[in-house]
């Protein structure tokens, strides 16, 4: 017999962190974690569009990264850890700015504020951007509010955030998509 996807031990609002404290669903862990795989799901999409190889390749060894940080986040750092989790590492961040300043080299430059748009692709990075925003902010309250969190998981995020930019305005030009100023009305 097959494993059953459902467990029931969720109904009545409560989940377990890996090494199986109960919390609410509504603990500022469960909403970094799941806002990282939400932020994960956006990903995926974009890695099914995005049309150039090494970006696409970047973005699948994104979603090891953001399944990494998922782990990390769903730990209760009160309690020992029986079993070894993988980790993120200052290279993780280092590949991102070096994808970012590759891309960059060959974009003019940006001189204006630009409205996220301008074909399906873009549209969708820039909403995996602004998930991975939140996903961020939502690590910096935990930190705010005394909850651990690995520095290194809020410098990943703001990094990736800002690959994510650059891959939209990347994916524009190689889609010949025309970026649209803002124009503040005045």
């Amino acid at each position: 017999m097959a494993l059953k996807i459902y467990t029931k031990t969720g109904d009545k609002g409560l989940t377990s962190l890996i090494q199986g404290t109960r919390v609410p669903k509504s603990d500022p862990r469960i909403e970094a974690y799941g806002t990282v795989d939400e932020l994960n799901s956006w990903i995926g999409l974009v890695a099914d569009q995005v049309t150039v190889e090494t970006c696409r390749n970047v973005l699948l060894e994104t979603q090891d990264r953001l399944l990494t940080i998922g782990a990390l986040l769903a730990t209760d750092p009160n309690k020992k850890m029986v079993m070894k989790l993988p980790q993120l590492a200052e290279a993780d961040v280092t590949l991102l700015e070096t994808e970012i300043d590759k891309m960059s080299n060959e974009l003019p430059p940006l001189k204006a504020f630009i409205l996220p748009g301008g074909h399906v692709t873009v549209s969708n990075i820039h909403i995996a951007r602004c998930v991975c925003r939140r996903a961020e902010r939502h690590c910096v309250l935990m930190q705010q509010n005394e909850i651990p969190v690995d520095l290194l998981i809020i410098k990943y995020l703001n990094r990736l955030s800002d690959y994510l930019f650059e891959l939209a305005r990347y994916m524009s030009h190689k889609l010949g998509a025309k970026e649209i100023p803002w124009k503040a009305r005045v």
